[in-house]
């Protein structure tokens, strides 16, 4: 359940489907996350609305008699906002617009305005920039059909060039400034990271609000923004930290989303940068989200796109003081056990056989079990280190607090 504070929030609804490749377990999973998704952009959500089909409707995603009954509940309770759970197409868009007359926005969109109002540094904003406008070019024909008239009159006459196309002109040079931008400051950032020198250097990477930031602060003893909202950081931070004797260097990288829109993966190049220049990973999952696995195959996904192969991972299972293992009655002789069932010794026996013992369970806000956690951080940190160093080995030979 989401606080309610005295902020005042936009009313939003949700719009989402069941079809062939998303039950209504999925569906509903889904609708859950774009619920945190609105209300991190100051959204309340007043009404979910699900249709089973077997695809999207390519004129308006939900059937008429669907879109009927959302435009009734739209003009009843003076909603301000439709969210739909997919990529709407720019013909839908507009289309959905004209029925429900409020403003229309995707997954894609939502995500999009989260990172806008998140983004700190210039880069950020800039990388945001660039996303918004690459979203925004196909859909200008949508957005400005009043504008779509060609001039006329003294001086005017001919095939002049209309307004759409002036706007798309506009859009396309911003875009063409904003990558040679981002060019420009990915060459600078290169750099600041070849300056680092030969440290070994360690990237906190996981699905978004799983506490990599907390984890980070605990770890470096520093103050990095962290907030149970989605996407609390977009910014790389970079800091040096020494367990025992030994330093290395740790990031902390933007959260991943599953169906996170392609404009930004492309656009937060430099946050993966980050991730393919790290010589050991930390795979933060938060144990406690019943999708946790779902979470963890969607950031590898990400991870395989950007070609981490062979990359030295430790997975780290944060947050077990809040884990609830769903309880069977012992006189229940109709449920079957599932992994829903299982409590955290059973689920430690499992990820430990399936990563070969590179698997921790902490809970990063209580330091519970921290000293095992850098412990092991020290141990992977140390077999990098006296490959880099093989003369030095000999002063990392045990873990000291």
């Amino acid at each position: 359940m989401l606080e309610k504070t005295d902020i005042e929030y936009e009313k939003t609804i949700l719009i989402g489907l069941i079809t062939k490749d998303q039950d209504e377990d999925k569906s509903k999973e889904y609708l859950d996350e774009l619920e945190f998704l609105a209300y991190t952009a100051g959204g309340e959500v007043l009404k979910r609305f699900v249709q089973k089909m077997q695809m999207p409707n390519p004129k308006t995603f939900i059937g008429s008699g669907k879109m009927d009954e959302v435009r009734v509940f739209v003009e009843e309770n003076e909603v301000g906002t439709a969210i739909f759970d997919d990529e709407l197409s720019p013909a839908q868009q507009k289309n959905i617009e004209k029925i429900l007359r409020c403003k229309i926005i995707d997954r894609t969109n939502l995500i999009l305005d989260i990172f806008a109002q998140r983004a700190q540094t210039s880069y950020a904003r800039t990388q945001v920039e660039l996303a918004q406008y690459e979203y925004l070019l196909p859909r200008l024909a949508g957005m400005w059909t009043h504008l779509e008239r060609q001039r006329g009159g003294i001086g005017m006459r001919g095939p002049g060039e209309t307004e759409i196309e002036t706007d798309r002109r506009i859009v396309r040079d911003r875009i063409s400034l904003l990558k040679k931008k981002l060019e420009k400051i990915d060459r600078q950032m290169e750099v600041q990271r070849g300056n680092r020198g030969a440290l070994v250097r360690v990237a906190l990477v996981g699905y978004t609000n799983v506490g990599k930031s907390t984890l980070m602060n605990v770890l470096s003893k520093s103050d990095v923004f962290a907030e149970n909202k989605l996407f609390a950081t977009l910014d790389t931070t970079v800091r040096k930290v020494v367990i025992g004797n030994l330093p290395f260097l740790l990031s902390d990288t933007v959260g991943f989303i599953r169906k996170l829109p392609t404009q930004l993966v492309e656009s937060f190049k430099s946050t993966l940068d980050e991730v393919r220049e790290a010589d050991l990973l930390l795979h933060v999952v938060d144990i406690s989200h019943p999708s946790f696995e779902d979470h963890i195959a969607s950031v590898q996904n990400i991870l395989n796109e950007i070609d981490h192969k062979d990359k030295p991972t430790l997975m780290v299972f944060n947050k077990i003081d809040a884990y609830e293992p769903e309880v069977i009655d012992e006189d229940d002789l109709v449920t079957e056990k599932t992994k829903a069932h299982y409590t955290l010794q059973e689920w430690k026996k499992t990820w430990m056989n399936t990563t070969n013992g590179d698997a921790i369970f902490i809970s990063a806000i209580n330091k519970e079990n921290f000293e095992a956690f850098r412990k092991m951080v020290y141990e992977k940190v140390k077999e990098i280190h006296i490959t880099r160093f093989p003369y030095n080995h000999f002063l990392y030979d045990e873990y000291t607090e």
